[in-house]
């Protein structure tokens, strides 16, 4: 029996059971859908969680080593007992900093590169007063970071020559509009007064209530920190790949080095949770898929015992009747998966349309076409049962069975 006649007999049992067939070919597709449809979700919600998380933050923050208390040793023929308190850290530069900042821009798997300049500062507007946090940049490369500039609701991203760009919370506790002049205090009778030529708005209110955006000099000068940078912002190409980065960094430069997955624990472990609860819903829904496909086939070998067994008489092979079972899973599988996907494109796009629009849901090429291959394996190993018990029968039995 050539194999197109396995595949005509497959696809003849199929017909003749058609209630069966659309049954769990509906169950097929509807299992497909939803795994199409719930990992293209959890997967848009977290892009949409990473980019809110990280679209004001670096993927990885270079800094100086912590200062470290020296303890004397104490003689060998004494004994010392000691209670220390941690040392208070003060403002300080990375040593060497532009020497560091061009060795990561060589690095392989960094995308940009920025030294910034930051510390406490207030601002002050008649008798409003404010605590800021200064952020000195060097803008070029800063913007590459965080685009600030998409999300300036009034006024330019312009700093320096006596410049400033203000967050929008500040703006209203101080009650200012672009134009308005604001006073900086760094403390130590470090004062200067700079004209708002913008003001942003990041979606974060702590920062939108807090930084002050300045050029490096201007922020050098008020931390009375001239020439330094306390911070060097690097992003990376695969933000997942942060940590193993950050310690090549920290190995090389020998500084503090923090990835963004340090710094957001909570996050990775609520990104961790929901990709294994996908998972979870995708293998029970794969399970019952190959039940439903096992039963439907496990039913149609009893109902067609005599017409095996005469083709088992007329010569076929028990390989031969192996396959046409076989045939038969890949065929649910793969029509169940082709409806499936169709459907589960159909639900992403109502979601998108007319869903709340908290987020986008955008669909990998290749989930359709693992969707799609997963049903097609399940199909086929959910029919090895029912396959090897029909290629089993016995001819004369089977011709015999009512």
């Amino acid at each position: 029996m050539p194999m197109w006649t396995e595949w005509t007999i497959a696809t003849k049992f199929l017909r003749e059971g058609k209630a069966q067939s659309t049954l769990i070919l509906v169950g097929i597709a509807i299992g497909v859908a939803v795994i199409v449809f719930l990992t293209a979700l959890i997967t848009g919600l977290q892009s949409n969680i990473i980019q809110r998380t990280l679209g004001t933050q670096a993927h990885i923050k270079v800094q100086q080593t912590e200062e470290l208390n020296r303890i004397v040793a104490p003689d060998p023929d004494s004994v010392q007992l000691t209670i220390e308190s941690k040392r208070a850290q003060r403002l300080r530069s990375i040593n060497n900093w532009q020497q560091v900042r061009d060795v990561l821009d060589t690095l392989p798997r960094v995308t940009a590169v920025s030294p910034i300049i930051s510390g406490p500062a207030f601002a002050r507007r008649g008798e409003s007063l404010q605590s800021v946090a200064l952020v000195g940049i060097d803008a070029p490369r800063y913007l590459r970071i965080i685009p600030v500039k998409d999300d300036m609701i009034a006024g330019v991203f312009r700093i320096g020559a006596g410049d400033t760009v203000i967050g929008k919370q500040l703006a209203t506790d101080l009650g200012m509009r672009v134009g308005d002049k604001l006073r900086l205090d760094g403390g130590q009778g470090r004062e200067s007064i700079l004209n708002v030529a913008g003001i942003f708005e990041l979606g974060v209110r702590e920062l939108d209530a807090r930084y002050v955006y300045l050029d490096m000099k201007q922020a050098q000068s008020l931390l009375d920190l001239p020439g330094a940078a306390t911070v060097i912002d690097v992003t990376v190409d695969d933000i997942f790949e942060a940590q193993k980065i950050a310690e090549r960094v920290a190995r090389l430069t020998g500084l503090k080095v923090e990835s963004w997955m340090e710094t957001n624990t909570q996050l990775m472990n609520a990104l961790r949770s929901q990709s294994l609860s996908t998972q979870m819903i995708s293998v029970f829904v794969a399970l019952s898929v190959a039940l439903g496909i096992a039963s439907v086939l496990t039913v149609s070998v009893v109902q067609r015992t005599r017409e095996i067994g005469i083709l088992r008489a007329m010569g076929s092979t028990r390989q031969q009747m192996l396959r046409v079972f076989l045939v038969q899973g890949a065929l649910f599988g793969l029509s169940g998966s082709i409806l499936g996907v169709a459907v589960g494109y159909a639900l992403v796009g109502a979601f998108n349309t007319f869903g709340p629009k908290l987020f986008y849901i955008p669909i990998d090429a290749w989930l359709p076409v693992a969707a799609t291959a997963i049903a097609a394996v399940t199909g086929i190993f959910s029919a090895t049962i029912p396959a090897r018990r029909a290629a089993a029968l016995d001819p004369v039995e089977a011709i015999r069975h009512v």
